[in-house]
């Protein structure tokens, strides 16, 4: 590749309140020049003029087939279950194709979603969506602070983003659904939710004496790597959680992540995941701006 790489705006764009994250399955085998010029006008097209970001993501596989060069070397969709010792499981439900829409409001992200369906027509089609909401401010759903060991926003692109090689200016993404035990959770009080957590909820600090198989003790970056979270909450009073949107420039990351928090490693499952369940799962790559294809212009 020659030139000026750019991400995709949305990857890094934060402080969106609501936003909606599509998977879809391709229908039986698409023409790959009418896929292209879907894409290209779904990333490419017109916005709604009110904030609006668009990214669009790949299963690793397909991306590979319509740009040979255009994925790092290894990377692969989430194709199988990742399982522990105990027998908890994150299932796989890996999809083709991923929109993620985020704006300031809830019509706007509507809209666009709306436009990308009509856009793909008998393409593709929804098999799973998502929309997601900020929670004061810089909560999940559990009361604690969400990405308390995100990066700053001046070194996050050289977490998220593939910086050399097949697929530069890219980002591998981890998309989970999860489940809460609200009910379950609220019955542990602020003390025990602490214990489970590895860290304080007003303060928000890592408790000296955490155990080791504590949210926090499971997921340490300082060990396994750093990535960069885009986590949102969804759902409503009978069914809610958090949408787990992990991005990294390097798959073994988040891989590693998942393994540990069902204690594949031997060293112990995530104490979170007594009260969360994982209900998705899926790789996808998105692939740098300046990669993906650009609209026809009108004659």
């Amino acid at each position: 590749m020659t030139g000026l790489v750019l991400p995709q705006p949305g990857v890094l764009a934060l402080g969106t309140s609501t936003q909606t994250y599509l998977e879809l399955d391709l229908a039986d085998q698409p023409e790959a020049d009418d896929l292209v010029a879907a894409v290209a006008e779904i990333s490419g097209g017109a916005m709604t003029g009110q904030g609006c970001n668009v990214v669009v993501g790949f299963r690793p596989d397909l991306w590979r087939r319509l740009r040979p060069d255009g994925v790092p070397e290894g990377v692969h969709g989430f194709d199988e279950p990742v399982t522990g010792p105990d027998g908890f499981t994150m299932p796989a439900t890996q999809h083709d194709l991923l929109v993620w829409v985020a704006a300031g409001g809830r019509d706007v992200v509507f809209d666009e979603a709306m436009r990308v369906v009509r856009t793909l027509g008998g393409l593709a089609t929804v098999a799973d969506e998502t929309t997601g909401w900020t929670y004061h401010h810089h909560l999940d759903l559990t009361g604690f602070v969400d990405g308390t060991e995100n990066p700053v926003l001046g070194a996050a692109a050289e977490l998220a983003l593939v910086r050399i090689g097949p697929g530069t200016g890219g980002s591998i993404l981890l998309l989970q659904r999860w489940d809460h035990d609200a009910l379950g959770w609220e019955a542990l009080g602020d003390e025990g939710q602490a214990r489970v957590m590895g860290r304080t909820k007003d303060t928000d600090e890592e408790l000296a004496d955490k155990s080791p198989t504590s949210h926090i003790a499971r997921n340490d970056q300082d060990e396994v790597g750093q990535i960069l979270r885009r986590n949102i909450p969804y759902g409503d009073l009978r069914e809610h959680g958090t949408l787990f949107v992990g991005l990294s420039a390097r798959q073994q990351i988040l891989h590693e992540m998942l393994r540990r928090m069902v204690g594949a490693d031997g060293g112990g499952r995530d104490d979170l995941t007594r009260y969360t369940t994982p209900v998705t799962g899926a790789y996808y790559f998105l692939p740098a701006a300046t990669d993906l294809p650009t609209p026809a212009q009108d004659a």
